[in-house]
């Protein structure tokens, strides 16, 4: 970062834009391994825009951030979409077969606190990721993002008790599975 109104200027943005638009895209994504792709994507065209227009370009931050992220968004399942179809059409394995590549594993969403001992981390992450996206979307946004229920419901324009339906639920079964 060479310029330091710059440098700051971003900081500034991101301070106070990340939490949000975190949210808004993992409420997007149609995977959760998809989300650190294209939130750091969109920062990172942001301070594109700050190095190319500089640090006064941007008035409403809030807004500017989020209408990158929502184009992201569509250019990055846009390109996934056509790699798979490049994929599907001229990657053959060694048995013959297609690769497929629609199977993505989940990020980890548990935190170290919750779970000291690896092999109960290892089995709950196999829990969390055998779930819906909707489920590993919750656990996301509360454990890694560390956002509200009201947030997360917002977020994933859900209601709050749905939010805290899929977490207590989903927890209540890890406690009971991994006693």
């Amino acid at each position: 970062m060479s310029n330091p109104n710059i440098a700051s200027r971003f900081d500034e943005i991101y301070d106070s834009t990340n939490k949000y638009v975190l949210a808004y895209i993992t409420a997007k994504c149609r995977s959760t391994a998809d989300i650190g792709d294209v939130f750091q994507d969109a920062y990172l065209e942001l301070y594109q825009v700050l190095c190319k227009r500089g640090a006064d370009y941007i008035t409403n931050e809030k807004a500017f951030v989020l209408k990158i992220a929502k184009r992201k968004l569509a250019r990055y399942y846009s390109l996934l979409e056509r790699l798979k179809i490049f994929v599907f059409m001229n990657a053959v394995n060694g048995d013959g077969e297609t690769a497929d590549l629609t199977e993505f594993e989940a990020d980890s969403f548990l935190t170290e606190e919750f779970v000291v001992n690896k092999d109960l981390v290892e089995k709950a992450k196999q829990l969390i990721n055998a779930k819906s996206e909707d489920i590993q979307k919750v656990f996301y946004l509360f454990y890694d993002v560390d956002l509200t229920i009201p947030e997360i419901s917002k977020a994933m324009s859900i209601s709050e008790q749905n939010v805290k339906n899929k977490l207590y639920r989903t927890l209540k079964e890890l406690r009971e599975i991994l006693k």
